[in-house]
């Protein structure tokens, strides 16, 4: 008999399964198969259709009955407080004092006393001051105590000399969810060393597109080995889900994100939206969920993405009717950094609705006091329901209460604090070194490897002593960048780990970035890849490498000419195609971001004296690897794949090399190589005149002859514009027709960058953007010297200043007065800047 629509979806509802497959969206999105979805039922959850949990932590009564005395007892104002977080670059302990603030974060740039590479004391001592004033009750409050979240997505990756753990990707790779848990434990106890006790892990996410920037946060695009992994993480870094007091112990709050699916977005944009169906939003980026609930994880930070349209912190069918509902989840829900701005109908500065949708606490990180102010005003009116209110306040006691944190006293008194030897202690980096001993895999061998140790190896590749490079994004800084490898006391790179390995041997070896040797080598090891990005940064349009960064392939091809065995060694976060590396070296492995234990990588490709493996490989791809840039040419190697030192020999087909320069555009690059980004103008115009020229040929006049426009060298020849300048206002200006939306980047710690160099300084300068109907400017001081400079504003200040950062047209605009003589490398968005103007 056949099934009508609706019975279709009334089975698929009980078992719980997709009904479509997982190449195409799902024909049902709404109540019934086959119904067109209207306006009002896009974004619209059926929570009915969704499993059932149930959240193991029980209630203690203690703390019940301290939780209904301080309800009773705090006035509108602290209930307010507990709903906010604040970021430490823009909070102080008074503010926490004052307002009563629930919490405080430190977001990927942030740091105590304005310094995210404080070392360790610093830290307690902030958690400390913060600890203390949050619990004052001079001015009559009831005193709760704040809890401080941090970024340990990686090992405790904010504090200098921690251990660095591979990044998920390669974690997905190893297949080992024992280790996972004992990751978990030992990031929980390094963080416990500094006195924060939430962290903002595990990332559940699920990605489907890996141009997506965040990709390497997920374990896997396979739902099932994601959801394997989540529990025991969890359990890692809180105990088991009875555990009550968790600061008594060795632990801290785990946060599963981001719900509900990041890693779905169309075409793998950050914050993008997700048009999927109900059935597959349930089925893959639903599925990590149950086993976290099921061992009691304490938060959960809602998606800065949206599903069918609907953002996700204002959507109360998925936060409150199938998180908390249907889920039964029974810690708080957390936004993400300004997260709630981007709702419909709000503002960074003002969104109630995300408090009606089912967020208990704010991420306000820059914005909390106008957010506090807010509901504050709105609660006051009678806009926000009092039981709204007292549910998220009772929600986030009740997790301080199981934490412990209103019986731990300061954060330096507590178990573990102070312990800095705990950080980086050599049985914490043995277990980050199984860790990428297991993540490697091994995608091609034509008997290279394992690698003879009393020989001589030459290890190329700009990457291969580099720790920050290998770590990648979330280390120490946001990106990732900005660091080097005297940030990493103890830690071990990819170079120092081979070397090692080969010198204890007998044999000797030699770090050449390009290649090059003094002593022709029996074997070469070049290291090659990505370098460090996080969300934003990371996005791409298509899954390659950016061109600067294949040179390493050339390195390949020259030592395979000579008759040198050359292993390819990649440093990513994501499968990318890379066939010239595959088709140059004799074998080729996947290292995934392995963080601060590059000895691990060493171990299984350095052999013994006998020829056998020391370790072996068993890392199997988490995601499939593309066949070209465009992962709907297919897969060249599918998810699961990966050679042993057991796998038969087999011949390398050749495979087809593509034009990493045509490969397509990075949406944050706007001029590089001499050339605007693709549709976009370089132009020259005047202040009050209109005279407009649009540079495409050189050399070029403009402004009656003021201005002459001729090539100079950066980078590459010719990569850069020189603009000499006889007088009066002229504007150096970047056009896109289409408007350009970076609302999202501005609300980040995001630059617009601009690398210059001067020889005749102008009079005045002023940077800024311009849209159709807007502009905003800063003054800066653009002095004449020998070297180029990357100069630096904040995306913030330019909306400040009044530009439409969600409607660009001039998204950048260089304005001099008076003589001048300067040149323009590159103009991008990043966070990388040499100097960052201040906003004048």
């Amino acid at each position: 008999m056949a099934a009508t629509g609706k019975t279709l979806i009334a089975l698929c509802a009980v078992l719980f399964v997709g009904c479509t497959g997982r190449g195409a969206p799902a024909a049902i999105a709404g109540p019934a198969s086959g119904e067109a979805l209207t306006a009002d039922e896009r974004g619209i959850a059926h929570p009915e259709q969704w499993p059932a949990y149930a959240y193991p932590v029980p209630l203690q009564s203690d703390d019940e009955a301290r939780i209904a005395s301080l309800l009773a007892r705090m006035t509108l104002e602290e209930k307010i407080g507990q709903l906010v977080q604040a970021d430490l670059c823009c909070v102080t302990p008074d503010d926490v004092r004052k307002y009563n603030l629930g919490s405080i974060l430190v977001g990927g740039n942030s740091g105590p006393n304005g310094n995210d590479l404080s070392p360790a004391p610093d830290w307690l001592k902030a958690a400390d001051d913060f600890y203390l004033a949050s619990i004052d009750t001079s001015d009559g409050g009831v005193g709760i105590p704040v809890v401080w979240g941090t970024d340990a997505v990686h090992g405790h990756s904010n504090i200098i000399g921690a251990t660095i753990f591979p990044h998920n990707i390669g974690l997905g790779a190893m297949r080992d969810v024992a280790l996972i848990e004992r990751i978990g434990e030992v990031t929980a106890k390094e963080i416990r060393v500094t006195g924060q006790e939430w962290t903002f892990a595990p990332t559940v996410a699920v990605p489907q597109d890996f141009r997506w920037g965040r990709a390497y946060e997920g374990y896997s695009s396979d739902p099932d080995l994601v959801a394997s992994y989540v529990g025991a993480m969890v359990r890692g870094l809180q105990g088991p889900p009875t555990n009550d007091n968790l600061l008594a112990g060795p632990y801290v709050i785990a946060s599963t994100k981001h719900f509900l699916a990041d890693g779905g977005t169309d075409n793998g944009v950050d914050q993008g939206d997700s048009s999927i169906s109900e059935a597959e939003l349930r089925d893959i980026h639903g599925k990590p969920y149950g086993p976290a609930i099921a061992e009691g994880v304490s938060t959960v930070m809602v998606s800065f993405s949206s599903w069918q349209g609907v953002k996700m912190t204002g959507n109360k069918s998925l936060v409150t009717g199938v998180l908390k509902k249907r889920m039964d989840f029974g810690g708080f829900v957390v936004s993400d950094w300004n997260a709630h701005g981007q709702v419909a109908g709000c503002t960074n500065e003002s969104c109630p609705q995300a408090l009606m949708a089912g967020i208990d606490m704010y991420m306000a990180p820059d914005t909390w006091k106008p957010i506090y102010e807010d509901l504050l005003a709105r609660a006051k009116a009678g806009e926000i329901p009092m039981e709204r209110i007292d549910d998220a306040v009772t929600k986030i006691l009740r997790v301080k209460g199981r934490l412990g944190l209103f019986d731990a006293g300061k954060p330096s008194s507590r178990p573990f604090s102070g312990q800095y030897e705990l950080l980086g202690a050599p049985e914490h980096r043995e277990i980050a070194r199984e860790a990428v001993r297991k993540s490697l895999v091994l995608l091609k061998n034509d008997g290279v490897l394992p690698i003879a140790p009393g020989g001589r190896l030459l290890v190329a590749g700009e990457g291969a002593d580099n720790i920050a490079r290998q770590s990648g994004g979330w280390t120490l800084s946001w990106q990732g960048t900005g660091i080097d490898n005297s940030h990493f006391p103890g830690a071990t790179s990819i170079w120092a780990g081979l070397n090692q390995a080969v010198t204890a041997a007998g044999g000797s070896a030699e770090l050449s970035p390009d290649g090059s040797f003094a002593v022709r080598p029996d074997a070469a090891v070049v290291v090659f890849g990505e370098t460090p990005y996080a969300e934003f940064q990371g996005d791409r349009a298509v899954l390659a490498l950016d061109p600067e960064l294949t040179g390493p392939f050339e390195t390949m091809r020259k030592l395979k000419a000579q008759g040198i065995p050359v292993v390819a060694l990649m440093i990513t976060g994501r499968p990318l195609y890379a066939n010239p590396a595959l088709n140059a070296a004799d074998a080729f492995v996947v290292a995934w971001l392995p963080g601060s234990e590059g000895g691990g990588i060493a171990d299984v490709l350095i052999g013994k004296d006998d020829g056998s493996a020391r370790y072996d490989f068993t890392g199997k791809l988490p995601a499939a690897w593309p066949r070209t840039a465009d992962m709907a040419d297919g897969a060249l190697f599918d998810f699961g794949y990966g050679l042993t030192y057991a796998s038969p020999p087999t011949v390398w087909p050749d495979l087809p090399e593509l034009d990493a320069s045509a490969l397509g555009g990075d949406s944050r690059l706007w001029f590089s190589a001499g050339l605007p980004a693709a549709r976009w103008s370089l132009l020259v115009n005047g202040e009050t005149t209109g005279e407009q020229t649009r540079i495409t040929t050189l050399p070029a006049v403009a402004l009656g002859g003021r201005v002459r426009v001729t090539a100079e060298n950066y980078l590459v020849q010719e990569g850069a514009r020189r603009f000499a300048i006889d007088g009066g206002t002229a504007n150096v200006a970047l056009r896109n027709f289409e408007a350009v939306d970076i609302a999202k980047e501005t609300n980040a710690d995001v630059l617009l960058l601009a690398t210059i160099k001067v020889w005749d300084a102008p009079d005045r300068a002023m940077i800024g953007a311009i849209g159709p109907a807007t502009r905003g400017f800063t003054a800066f001081t653009l002095p004449q010297g020998n070297d180029w400079v990357r100069y630096g504003i904040p995306l913030k200040c330019l909306r400040s200043k009044g530009a439409d950062v969600a409607e660009l047209t001039e998204p950048f605009v260089l304005t001099t007065t008076g003589k001048a003589d300067y040149a323009i490398g590159e103009v991008r968005l990043g966070t990388d800047a040499d100097v960052v103007l201040p906003c004048n």
